[in-house]
């Protein structure tokens, strides 16, 4: 299947029932593509909102993260397979390296990764949070191709040089954070396209996301009104004029920080 380049996000939503309405409703309302994670202790739940909800499996694109506790080759192999059964499926749409820290070991991480692909637990590998060097040490050390590399992006946080990297790599960018927890609601600039288009600044960060090809953002969201209202950004077009003044924002505003973070690393 083509990849559904909106997706829900499923971060802190560990209110297992509501987690589960939630993923069921995004369903619903359209929504094609879900991300979790083995450190978001909730793929139990988001199984039960795919298997209530009224779709083909082959219609959805399923997604989650290695922990950093469980990068070990052998840890990679059992709780990748751990993964698929709590989320019911037979094969992991797509999945990732969370973070490159802890038990991370590119030779022995990412050849587990392979051996899950030729075993069929996962259809595609995913990175997140690399640095681009960790990302072409990592293309020395998979056979499978990078399918996504999944970072915080949103207008005070561009990401020029990963988007650049995803394009001569042909690999997508997924978008975490992409409305940077609302703090785009305090953007002048983005007030005011948003004002022009009758819709909200979460609603204008996430179209400016969706107007770069390589791009997908994942916004989280729990209650049906944010689900929709998310969804909705796919009828928004910004022009080219909206595009630039968001383009021109020059910042570098990260939500998600910590000493350890490979981009404090170098």
């Amino acid at each position: 299947m083509d990849f559904p380049r909106l997706g829900l996000g499923t971060y802190q939503n560990t209110d297992l029932d509501q987690c589960a309405t939630s993923v069921e409703t995004a369903i619903d309302v359209g929504y094609r593509h879900i991300d979790t994670a083995q450190g978001y202790d909730n793929e139990e739940a988001v199984g039960d909102g795919i298997d209530s909800a009224d779709i083909d499996r082959d219609d959805l694109f399923v997604a989650t993260k290695l922990d950093t506790a469980n990068l070990g080759y052998d840890d990679v192999i059992e709780t990748g397979r751990e993964s698929a059964e709590k989320l019911g499926v037979d094969t992991i749409d797509l999945l990732y390296v969370h973070w490159p820290l802890n038990t991370y070991d590119p030779e022995e991480t990412l050849p587990a990764l392979d051996e899950l692909r030729d075993e069929g637990v996962i259809e595609h590998v995913g990175l997140s949070n690399f640095r681009p060097d960790q990302l072409d040490e990592a293309n020395d050390h998979l056979d499978a191709p990078i399918f996504a590399h999944q970072v915080e992006m949103h207008p005070m946080l561009q990401q020029e040089e990963l988007r650049e990297y995803a394009r001569e790599d042909d690999h997508w960018l997924v978008a975490y954070c992409p409305i940077a927890r609302n703090d785009v609601a305090e953007v002048p600039e983005i007030q005011d396209v948003a004002e022009k288009h009758e819709a909200t600044p979460a609603q204008v960060s996430l179209a400016w996301l969706l107007s770069k090809d390589e791009v997908a953002p994942i916004p989280k969201a729990t209650g049906e009104d944010h689900i929709r209202q998310n969804f909705e950004v796919k009828e928004l077009e910004l022009d080219d004029k909206d595009v630039s003044t968001i383009d021109a924002l020059d910042r570098e505003e990260r939500i998600v920080d910590f000493d350890d973070a490979p981009w404090n690393q170098v």
